[in-house]
């Protein structure tokens, strides 16, 4: 009787459940391919954060082309001397 067993349990450990399991893992595979509710919410939310500060720097960016365009301007004068002893 266990002559025959081991070749049995052989074949159905190939055929029924090493197939199981790699559908079981593709399946699982799948799923985390994908964005959950909460991932697509904190994407949206990274989106919206970029453009904001993508339109802040464009302003930044015209600002300081309008105030180079004006010339250029001599540094204030410093308040202390370098000499001073």
């Amino acid at each position: 009787m266990s002559g025959e067993l081991i070749p049995l349990m052989a074949i159905i450990s190939i055929f029924i459940v090493l197939p199981a399991m790699i559908f079981h893992y593709i399946t699982l595979w799948r799923k985390q391919k994908t964005l959950m509710p909460d991932d697509e919410r904190m994407m949206e939310d990274l989106w919206r954060s970029a453009r904001a500060m993508e339109r802040r720097i464009d302003t930044l960016e015209r600002l300081l082309a309008a105030h180079e365009e004006d010339g250029p301007r001599r540094p204030p004068p410093s308040s202390r001397s370098t000499f001073d002893d």
